[in-house]
């Protein structure tokens, strides 16, 4: 339906430390300053996964991305369920990110069953994406957060 290519991983939504610990090896000391000044919002910080990780979500890449969410419905989900929650933008692979409900309907037409209308999304701009399991940590994708 996206279009994403099977070898790019996809973005896990936690809701704390605590979760995030569960998924992942270690949290480098750059990556926590990075999470204690951004989070939650739109940073997402590549991290190595723990083996339980499914290769689904790291598409073999032995790495996850993971943010907590700024968006309170978003983060309100994450906790409700108790577990990690797979988050790809609701747009087509490579296309500017919806703005809003009406958006991603008319996007993906007679496609889904279900879009939770939370709301025009704050902007336009995709998250930051930084590739943490090296030092220093690398930028791989500029988005909302100026780092």
């Amino acid at each position: 339906m996206k279009g994403r290519p099977g070898s790019k991983p996809l973005l896990l939504l936690v809701d704390s430390l605590a979760m995030l610990e569960s998924l992942v090896e270690t949290i480098p000391s750059q990556a926590r300053a990075l999470m204690e000044r951004h989070w939650p919002g739109p940073l997402t910080v590549v991290l190595r996964a723990r083996p339980t990780v499914p290769n689904a979500v790291t598409a073999g890449t032995g790495t996850v991305g993971i943010r907590i969410p700024g968006h309170p419905v978003a983060l309100a989900l994450v906790r409700a369920l108790g577990a990690p929650v797979t988050a790809p933008s609701a747009n087509p692979s490579g296309a500017p990110p919806p703005r809003t409900a009406r958006d991603v309907v008319d996007l993906f037409e007679g496609q889904i069953e279900l879009v939770l209308d939370a709301g025009r999304t704050a902007g336009g701009l995709p998250s930051t994406v930084v590739d943490a399991t090296v030092v220093p940590p690398t930028i791989l994708r500029a988005g909302a957060v100026t780092l």
